[in-house]
């Protein structure tokens, strides 16, 4: 399947373009496109589909600040078909926006529900992974509280054998006209809350909100090379709609636990490794850990403290299909804080040879001792 296209090219805007700009482009190709203006046109109703993919993820703060940062696969998940919000058909472009459409003469503008399905909310929870996890992708099971649709009364909110009844003070009109002064303002029927129906018969089991509690129990794929703070989206996995309408969607935030070992930089992993002074001047082999096992790697003589040795493909795979990154290993040099007698006179010639300025032998507590009952004083105290 070939890759979406960027965002913002597909709306024809810069990445630094507002959101007022963000809004204005979508709609001139929302109307170029539309499928009113372009029957039977296939190649128009995808450009739609595409456009309105792009609108829903850059009109939103927080999705356009992932998809600034991940690419596609910041606003992706498993079950949505491909990179950011996907729409099942035309009907669903038109119920999210479908307001940017009204006063054209064009299908799609919102119309007040009067007793009809709506699509149910959207839910989140999240997963925490280690990254070994996260570089191999793993499966998880996640437990979600929720809204089903009412078995006994199927989600009317009326008990079997009953239906609603529409509502005597609007009229089954949903809205009612208030007057104030000069003016006239449409609101909201207070009595059936704009439905334009009015359930005099409860269902004993939902007590007439049409859903009723649920916790399932869901398989979450995260792919590998996810990154911390990423999010996935199950599509029709969340809050069931009012009056039999379809399901919102799950989004899971996935959290990735600090590594002791690896520190994460996007697709590359850096590992920090302590050598001793003679491997550093003289060459080594030492022994460099993997996510997956270890390998060995040549230092040559006279490696510098703070040297990175690179290892290319030992990093992390790309979310957004590119390579895998690469294992940057960065030599720390460490010096002990205890020397036995051997050592330290060895690397005292060796100061010598290097003529270096050192600080002189120092006497121990029991040297101290000694020479305080025998009365010897040496030249170091």
């Amino acid at each position: 399947m070939p890759s979406p296209r960027d965002y913002y090219e597909s709306l024809g805007v810069e990445k630094s373009a507002s959101a007022d700009e963000i809004k204005k482009a979508y709609k001139k190709l929302a109307l170029k496109y539309h499928p009113d203006r372009n029957p039977g046109d296939q190649a128009a109703v995808e450009n739609f589909k595409e456009a309105a993919a792009a609108y829903g993820v850059l009109s939103d703060a927080d999705k356009r600040a992932r998809y600034d940062r991940f690419g596609h696969a910041g606003v992706n998940g498993p079950g949505g078909g491909g990179a950011g919000p996907q729409f099942h058909d035309l009907g669903d472009i038109f119920e999210q926006f479908g307001d940017l459409f009204e006063g054209f003469g064009l299908g799609g503008g919102r119309k007040k529900s009067r007793g009809g399905a709506q699509r149910g909310s959207d839910i989140k929870t999240s997963v925490t992974i280690d990254l070994k996890q996260a570089a191999t992708g793993v499966e998880r099971e996640v437990d979600v509280p929720r809204k089903k649709s009412c078995v006994k009364c199927s989600g009317s909110g009326s008990e079997p054998g009953h239906k609603p009844e529409r509502c005597d003070y609007c009229g089954g009109q949903g809205q009612v006209i208030q007057s104030q002064g000069f003016f006239r303002v449409q609101t909201p029927c207070p009595a059936c809350r704009g439905q334009g129906t009015i359930i005099r018969h409860k269902c004993n089991t939902c007590f007439g909100s049409g859903r009723e509690d649920e916790k399932v129990s869901l398989n979450v794929k995260i792919p590998a090379g996810i990154d911390n703070g990423m999010q996935l989206c199950l599509r029709g996995e969340g809050e069931a709609g009012p009056n039999g309408g379809p399901r919102g969607d799950l989004y899971v935030d996935v959290h990735v636990r600090p590594h002791s070992v690896f520190k994460r930089e996007g697709v590359h992993l850096l590992c920090q490794v302590p050598i001793s002074y003679t491997q550093a001047a003289l060459g080594s082999k030492i022994e460099i850990p993997l996510l997956e096992g270890k390998t060995d790697v040549e230092l040559s003589a006279g490696t510098q403290p703070g040297e990175v040795i690179r290892l290319r493909g030992k990093g992390m795979p790309d979310p957004r299909g590119g390579r895998t990154g690469d294992l940057h290993i960065e030599v720390q040099l460490v010096v002990p804080k205890k020397l036995d007698s051997d050592h330290e006179a060895l690397l005292r010639q060796l100061a010598a040879m290097e003529q270096a300025n050192v600080m002189p032998h120092q006497k121990s507590w029991f040297d101290k001792v000694k020479t305080l009952f025998t009365g010897e004083e040496g030249e170091d105290k």
